[in-house]
């Protein structure tokens, strides 16, 4: 059998499709911002699974209301209804934009922003969506084609629904599109966009689109899979611009690393949706839902979305002497190298530190938890410190 060396570990390769490229570790515990590997050995982890462990890992709070849940019921599908359920409902609602109280659970980012496309076209009886270039909504195939990468889009391009991809920030084509094209249900974007390598517009690029969308009766949704629920300072990105958009998805963050997520849809909206309209089996389901109560209660009875903005300013400042620029918000950060950033987090990772890359090749992401605290800081700078001479 192939095992992991040193302590005889089945290796999962044998037996999973291809589809990941991993790290050379295996992981076995987390406690707050660090992990541990098969070896004992200790990470900080700046990366969170793909930006998921916001509280970091195995909050006490979210850990007690799992082991809680699951000795009570461990789940019943949405034909009946759920105590655990209607308290995480109303958190969510309590949290969320004014007028964007209406919510679908589901299990994933991409179910998600499914889910806010099919709510978008029956509203307005029309099926083209607008997308940004750099954007990424996940692999199925209604959100895949609003996803920019082509490698991802290339072998299923037959099938996918139309959507117009326009450069990020560019409102002026967004308007084109819309004047040229009567059957634009929906404009998409991550208003961060995270995998490009925290590629963020002026203000005034949000404020415009929501006009655009409110002339041409268009639908504005914001994936906020990576920037919601307190990453960048405050539970939608929207507000630093001004902006509420008809619809917001939300998932990795929300469960502290149980898969849930979920669409939060505008009063107006909401009027559209009958029954049947969308489905889950797992959606909304009782660890699910545990998990998304604990969560926010531990977000805002310990006020951490304030920490964002001071773990954006400390990181930066450790990382300047090292960067030619720090892009983002919140724990939401991507440092700009001046030179390819795969080295660098290879070294990081040497030295106790993980991060992850970006599509941009000279962009290092971290995505800290909201718990970091100085002493996590000051062990990033000095393993940077070690990776940017020895790299």
């Amino acid at each position: 059998m192939d095992t992991d060396t040193t302590l005889n570990v089945p290796k999962e390769d044998l037996y999973l499709l291809p589809t990941y490229r991993k790290l050379p570790i295996t992981l076995v515990r987390g406690d707050g911002a660090y992990v541990w590997d098969v070896n004992g050995n200790r990470y900080l982890d700046f990366y969170g699974g793909h930006c998921v462990t916001l509280l970091g890992h195995c909050p006490p709070r979210v850990v007690r209301a799992l082991k809680e849940q699951a000795s009570r019921l461990l789940f019943y599908s949405n034909v009946v209804s759920s105590d655990v359920r209607g308290r995480a409902a109303h958190l969510l609602a309590q949290m969320a934009p004014r007028g964007l109280g209406n919510i679908f659970f589901c299990n994933s980012g991409s179910e998600a922003v499914e889910t806010a496309l099919k709510i978008a076209r029956k509203a307005t009886g029309r099926a083209g969506v607008i997308a940004l270039e750099g954007d990424f909504h996940g692999r199925t195939l209604g959100s895949l084609a609003t996803t920019w990468n082509p490698a991802y889009r290339a072998p299923y391009q037959s099938v996918l629904p139309p959507t117009h991809f326009v450069p990020m920030g560019d409102a002026n084509a967004v308007d084109r599109v819309l004047r040229s094209d009567g059957d634009v249900a929906a404009v998409i974007l991550e208003p961060i966009q995270s995998i490009a390598g925290m590629v963020e517009a002026p203000p005034s690029f949000y404020t415009t689109l929501r006009a655009l969308c409110d002339r041409a009766g268009v639908c504005l949704i914001f994936d906020e899979v990576q920037t919601g629920i307190g990453r960048t300072g405050g539970f939608s990105v929207g507000a630093y611009y001004g902006v509420i958009p008809d619809m917001i998805t939300l998932a990795k963050s929300l469960g502290s690393g149980v898969p849930v997520g979920a669409t939060l849809v505008s009063d107006e909206l909401s009027a559209s949706v009958e029954y049947g309209d969308q489905g889950s089996t797992f959606g909304g389901g009782m660890l699910a839902m545990a998990a998304v109560e604990a969560t926010l209660q531990t977000i805002m009875e310990d006020d951490l979305m304030a920490r964002a903005h001071d773990i954006f300013q400390k990181v930066s400042e450790a990382a300047a002497p090292y960067v030619a620029a720090v892009r983002g918000r919140g724990c939401l950060i991507g440092l700009q190298l001046g030179r390819p950033c795969a080295p660098i987090a290879q070294a990081l990772r040497r030295r106790g530190v993980l991060c992850g890359g970006s599509a941009d090749p000279h962009v290092l992401r971290l995505m800290p938890p909201l718990i970091t605290g100085d002493a996590e800081i000051a062990l990033f700078a000095q393993a940077l410190h070690e990776a940017a001479y020895n790299a």
